[in-house]
């Protein structure tokens, strides 16, 4: 890979949102030893967005834990807006993860009982400064199913609502974990042009990760992972629609 594809693309800023510098973790049951992350350096800037590939077990999921603050490094350095993340109290940390961070996983863990509007209040009430319901599942193109439960909607409905609730309370940043995993092709893709939409209208520092390398078309920079390494980096000169792509 040639050192000029693995520098910042020009229009982004040069203050990082989230920076990881020598990330290491071990899980380690009885005698058995897991080297799950091996020295991790990464930094996701400003209104980026960056898709993370890789084999299972490469890394992938535990590095996102890790940058959500649901999860600590062995070893390493994590730091949001240059606030280290280990020096945080728990209760700061759970104000990280509240304020700043929205978690989009494969599935979608709605509340059956409640309509896709009173599953996203459910963020809104306790965020610090929130969109309207209403405004995030428009957002996402719900605007006319926000009455509806779970069980009324599509898959790729109900992943959507769960984005909307992601980013109901304008984080800074939004971790998307296999969110097209559990879906057809063109449901997947109207999924990603919402996590799309919200990246380049709402600005949020969006980090998603996917085996579907033909995801990696629509980020700014593709980051592989194998064996808890980043094995390469490479920035797209011009990223694709997420309309534009097929599988």
């Amino acid at each position: 890979m040639a050192e000029a594809a693995k520098k910042q693309p020009a229009d982004k800023s040069d203050q990082a949102t989230l920076t990881t510098r020598g990330v290491t973790k071990v899980y380690r049951t009885g005698e058995v030893v897991v080297h799950a992350l091996r020295g991790v350096d990464l930094d996701l800037f400003e209104s980026e967005l960056v898709v993370l590939l890789g084999p299972s077990g490469s890394g992938k999921s535990t590095l996102l834990n890790i940058l959500g603050g649901l999860d600590v490094p062995t070893e390493g350095d994590v730091r949001f807006r240059g606030t280290d993340l280990a020096a945080m109290t728990p209760d700061a940390l759970t104000r990280y993860r509240r304020d700043h961070v929205g978690f989009v996983f494969q599935f979608y863990n709605l509340i059956p009982s409640l309509t896709a509007k009173e599953n996203v209040a459910l963020v809104t009430e306790i965020a610090r400064d929130p969109m309207t319901p209403d405004d995030a599942l428009a957002l996402v193109g719900l605007a006319e199913r926000m009455d509806h439960f779970p069980a009324q909607l599509s898959g790729g409905e109900q992943q959507r609502v769960a984005i909307a609730r992601a980013v109901a309370k304008r984080p800074e940043i939004l971790l998307c974990d296999e969110p097209t995993g559990a879906l057809d092709s063109e449901t997947g893709i109207q999924v990603l042009e919402a996590i799309e939409y919200v990246n380049r209208e709402v600005g949020t520092t969006t980090a998603l990760i996917t085996h579907n390398t033909t995801i990696a078309d629509m980020a700014d920079r593709v980051v592989s992972f194998s064996d808890g390494l980043i094995a390469d980096v490479a920035v797209n000169e011009e990223r694709r629609h997420a309309r534009d792509l097929h599988w």
